[in-house]
């Protein structure tokens, strides 16, 4: 994979290019160069934990659309020892922003659903960014309902810029079916897991993200409206999204902190497109750790902590607090 740098990580690019002049070097000669390579591969590593020590929310942002982060296919493919996708939400058409099919880890089936993104310009295109229109998230329902009438637990992964604001999409009712997927997935009797591996952008998200477990990587976000479309309103410019980032709190430590995930999963130093292998089985674990705590519960508990865990979810000031 041809590493792709962000624009904080530009110290971390130029070590790079220097390690590929000294490689050079090397190989075009009989100089031996193997000491300034080891220093320059300890300063990068350095660098790197130095930069992502300190990254801002703005950072986060960027780092969960990087190029190379790994879609939900990535992941399936690398923690199911099997998978079959399904098609169809039985009414208008596939929507190909939503993919879902089942799996088997270890031996044991689960359902699985998520946005997905493309890989390239042309697959980008296909899979409408991520964007699903109303049968993307009426297809997630099916599938869902399914896994529920076979009594197999549900795994959904969260990656979307928003549900798509299209007119054709708001004809057959995007609003619809994102509330019903809502008003649905809280009274599931299996098991549901949500992940949000990269951008969890308002009901979009929401429509895939009501389970028993809310999970988040550790460079995700979370939040009601992306950086750019708060700058956007705020102050007419897309000039602010920086300040709207760190205003929206929306990186998964804040969101952990406000009790709104149940859990944070670490990534590879550098993202999690810098290791796919490492990344895929931290997943792994994790839903498979979720299921051995969820499955001893009745389905009864389960819905009633469900609804409970979302209906105490934020704070707020009545305005009656003395001051």
């Amino acid at each position: 994979m041809t590493l792709q740098f962000l624009d904080f990580e530009k110290p971390i690019e130029e070590l790079y290019q220097q390690l590929d002049q000294v490689k050079q070097v090397g190989e075009k000669s009989s100089v031996d160069v193997s000491s300034t390579i080891s220093e320059l591969q300890q300063k990068i590593q350095d660098t790197r934990k130095t930069i992502f020590n300190n990254l801002t929310s703005w950072q986060r942002v960027q780092l969960s659309r990087h190029p190379n982060r790994p879609y939900t296919m990535a992941y399936i493919e690398r923690i199911c020892n099997k998978f079959i996708e399904f098609h169809g939400d039985r009414n208008v058409k596939d929507d190909k922003a939503m993919i879902g099919g089942m799996g088997e880890i270890d031996g044991q089936p689960i359902m699985f659903v998520g946005q997905q993104k493309g890989v390239n310009t042309k697959m980008r295109q296909l899979r409408n960014f991520g964007m699903p229109n109303p049968e993307g998230y009426r297809k997630a329902l099916r599938l869902m309902k399914l896994a529920e009438k076979f009594n197999i637990p549900i795994v959904t992964f969260i990656d979307t810029p928003g549900a798509y604001p299209g007119l054709e999409a708001e004809e057959r009712g995007q609003a619809e079916a994102i509330a019903r997927n809502l008003f649905e997935m809280v009274k599931l009797k299996v098991p549901v897991i949500c992940i949000i591996i990269g951008e969890g952008a308002s009901g979009g998200a929401l429509g895939i993200g009501i389970g028993d477990k809310v999970f988040m990587l550790e460079n995700s976000w979370y939040s009601v409206i992306s950086p750019e479309n708060c700058s956007t309103i705020l102050w007419r410019t897309w000039d602010y999204k920086e300040q709207a980032a760190e205003q929206l709190k929306l990186t998964s430590d804040y969101m952990s902190k406000f009790g709104l995930v149940d859990g944070v999963i670490p990534e590879p130093l550098g993202g999690a497109h810098v290791d796919y292998e490492t990344i895929s089985h931290s997943i792994k674990k994790v839903i498979l750790d979720s299921l051995k705590e969820l499955e001893p519960l009745s389905a009864d508990e389960r819905i009633n902590n469900r609804i409970e865990k979302f209906a105490t979810m934020g704070f707020f000031n009545d305005g009656n607090e003395k001051s």
